[in-house]
């Protein structure tokens, strides 16, 4: 069994609801790493098809997974070392099977609410019977509809104390790993 994180900057809307790619932000890159190694995540891609966005990301992390970033701060290294960065989601899910020999479920997480939606509980369920996972965050307004339909599940959205629900996508990926991964209570 394994989980995988993806972090889409395309294909997402943006505010007019237009399909763009997103602007890459490494703090989601750094924070969702962190989250992605507490809860036992086997790797965490960044998907960003802008080439000098890429670039960034590469740069960022061969720092952090070269030499003087793992001597600089262990700990930020040991959450770095799981990240990889490619242009496209459908280059994630061919890594995938190259490097593990699987095909992982794909999960999309949303904001909004959709028919046919699974829960925390039955998602959870899936992982500890051994199905691999990759799930899915997306930057800007959130995933398209079109790549949303042709996941294998649709989570069901967080829901808060209150109507309010536009959470930033590192502190989404760490309220869902940990209902995923995390003990419970």
């Amino acid at each position: 069994m394994a989980v995988y994180t993806a972090l889409l900057h395309y294909p997402v809307y943006n505010k007019e609801r237009r399909v763009v790619a997103t602007s890459l932000t490494t703090l989601d890159i750094h924070d969702i790493a962190r989250a992605s190694r507490t809860y036992g995540v086997k790797r965490y891609y960044i998907v960003q098809p802008i080439e000098n966005h890429l670039w960034l990301a590469n740069k960022l992390l061969a720092f952090w997974q070269g030499g003087h970033g793992k001597e600089y701060n262990p700990k930020r290294w040991e959450a770095l070392k799981l990240v990889r960065s490619l242009p496209y989601f459908e280059d994630v899910l061919k890594d995938i099977e190259k490097e593990d020999g699987v095909k992982p479920k794909v999960v999309v997480t949303s904001a909004r609410e959709y028919e046919g939606a699974v829960s925390f509980k039955f998602l959870r369920s899936k992982i500890e019977e051994g199905e691999d996972l990759i799930i899915c965050f997306g930057t800007g307004w959130g995933l398209t509809e079109e790549f949303i339909k042709s996941a294998d599940y649709i989570l069901e959205p967080i829901r808060g104390a209150t109507d309010y629900n536009h959470l930033s996508v590192r502190s989404a990926a760490a309220i869902i790993l940990d209902r995923l991964l995390g003990e419970l209570p």
